[in-house]
């Protein structure tokens, strides 16, 4: 379990709502930890009715991010 804690970054969870259209219902971040068998995850949106909101949640290993040219506060923080 701990080895696919610490292999995924983000998880994007999709559901289809009363009209049969795809949603995206959250999006959650994945730190790698892992206790009694549940992985941890952090919250980064989360749909409330037909608005998909912005949590104060962040993705751990930043760096990894960074390395590639992402800047998650920026991407993550704009429009507040």
């Amino acid at each position: 379990m701990p080895t696919v804690a610490s292999s995924v970054d983000l998880v994007v969870h999709l559901g289809i709502d009363h009209r049969g259209v795809r949603r995206v219902n959250e999006i959650v971040a994945v730190p790698g930890r892992v206790e009694n068998d549940v992985i941890e995850a952090e919250p980064l949106f989360v749909r409330h009715e037909q608005e998909l909101r912005r949590t104060h949640g962040m993705p751990s290993r930043l760096e990894l991010y960074e390395r590639v040219g992402v800047d998650v506060h920026r991407l993550l923080n704009d429009g507040r």
